[in-house]
């Protein structure tokens, strides 16, 4: 028998909580039960009203925890993996004294072959069942993540970063190298199975007006791919690519001519964006990736979720390690609630959890497959425990909330106290992929 089941108070969103009220974006089942069947959601509703139907059925009972969608993570680095908590620095050069160097050890394929299930690992300890990974300069480095997702069942969106210039030569790929390299990863691996590539220009600086254009190029030959790279994180880094693309009318607009710039593309920080440019964005309807532990790690700035939000622009939340300093979506959306704080603005616990699951899965177009429980979705979802803590065990008695009051109080602990402890298992197409026991 295919058909399994789990029990356990189940939230969920199935409308955008910015923008309707939360008892219309929240679905929430203080005793639910989410049917599987062959990887995909069967059915979900009250155990009560469920258990005679599925009687002959397996149930997996977790008590007093919570069950969510898989988070989505919309920007992490594969090869920055080992060197997190790299002292000191800002973004520019914090990449020459660190990044660079560490990222060279992947053009060996047995390295990456090392150092891909460590990534992997990470992701699903922390419940993470989806994210969107920049590799190295090298295939090899592409390859290897590729397989190792592939062999979890793990639904990845992964590229090959292009780089021709203003990097060390042992990184440097040149404009048509990369153009061919990323062709034939793209043809390998996008659409197989679980896997989908992006196309990864670095970011402006690192890449010839020449390669931006073989980016496009890729983009017109391939339009379900993904654009995905850096946009306007630093101050220094915005005033340098005036300087490298002295006929743009700012960061945005070098991606744009190229035609970069679509529905399809994913940009990360988006710290120093002009108001034109959040225009630009939202008419061309792209996504953000929101990276709040890296922004202040870096000291960057900080992300206007407000401006982004209200006109539209599709947001999701990133880790963005190695300049992120936890793979935790949990410790990552404590530090947006922060910096939405500092900017005298609002983020619910609702919110950040949306952009965390069905929120992150519209910014990539694929809430027809991610994101929340609907029958006919791909079964990727984590069991969390809100008393995974001596102190949460205090701050969150035993009783499972039964108001959104009460839950949206019990999901803040998770966010501000929160991280991979918390959770207690996790879930690809219904097969377990991590648990904490």
């Amino acid at each position: 028998m295919t058909v399994k089941a789990f029990r356990s108070a189940i939230l969920d969103f199935i409308a955008d909580p910015f923008f309707v009220s939360e008892s219309e974006s929240v679905r929430y089942l203080p005793d639910g039960l989410l049917v599987v069947d062959n990887g995909r959601i069967k059915e979900l509703g009250a155990y009560e009203q469920l258990k005679e139907k599925y009687a002959g059925v397996v149930i997996v009972t977790y008590p007093n925890h919570l069950i969510l969608p898989g988070f989505i993570d919309l920007h992490v680095h594969f090869p920055q993996t080992e060197m997190m908590a790299a002292y000191g620095e800002q973004l520019l050069e914090w990449l020459e004294k660190f990044t660079f160097p560490v990222e060279r050890k992947f053009q060996d394929k047995a390295y990456c072959d090392r150092i891909a299930p460590i990534f992997i690992d990470q992701l699903l300890r922390n419940g993470t069942t989806t994210a969107l990974v920049l590799a190295a300069v090298f295939p090899e480095s592409v390859e290897a993540l590729f397989e190792e997702s592939e062999r979890r069942n793990m639904r990845l969106i992964a590229g090959k970063v292009m780089m021709d210039r203003n990097a060390p030569e042992f990184l440097r790929d040149t404009a048509e190298s990369s153009y061919h390299e990323s062709k034939a990863l793209i043809e390998k691996w996008h659409k197989k199975g679980r896997s989908l590539y992006a196309v990864t220009p670095r970011f402006a600086p690192t890449s010839t007006p020449e390669q931006l254009m073989y980016a496009g190029k890729l983009l017109e030959e391939f339009p379900d791919t993904y654009l995905h790279t850096h946009l306007s994180e630093n101050v220094n880094e915005v005033a340098w690519v005036q300087e490298l693309f002295p006929d743009s009318k700012g960061y945005v607009d070098a991606y744009d001519r190229f035609g970069l710039v679509g529905e399809r593309s994913i940009f990360a920080h988006c710290v120093q964006l002009t108001e034109a440019e959040f225009d630009r964005l939202a008419e061309a309807k792209s996504t953000i990736a929101f990276c709040p532990t890296s922004n202040t790690f870096l000291g960057s700035g900080l992300f206007d979720l407000e401006r982004a939000t209200s006109a539209q622009i599709k947001v999701g939340l990133a880790t963005d390690v190695g300049g992120g300093t936890s793979f935790s979506m949990f410790q990552t959306a404590s530090e947006a609630y922060k910096i939405t704080q500092l900017r005298q603005q609002k983020l619910s616990p609702f919110q950040a959890m949306y952009l965390a699951t069905l929120g992150g899965a519209k910014a990539l177009h694929l809430e027809d497959k991610l994101g929340n429980f609907e029958v006919g979705k791909e079964a990727d979802f984590i069991v969390v425990d809100p008393r995974s803590t001596p102190i949460m065990a205090l701050r969150n008695q035993a009783e499972t909330p039964i108001t959104l009051e009460a839950l949206s109080d019990r999901l803040f602990t998770l966010i501000i106290m929160g991280d991979d402890r918390s959770i207690q298992a996790t879930y690809l197409l219904g097969e377990l992929a991590y648990d904490k026991q």
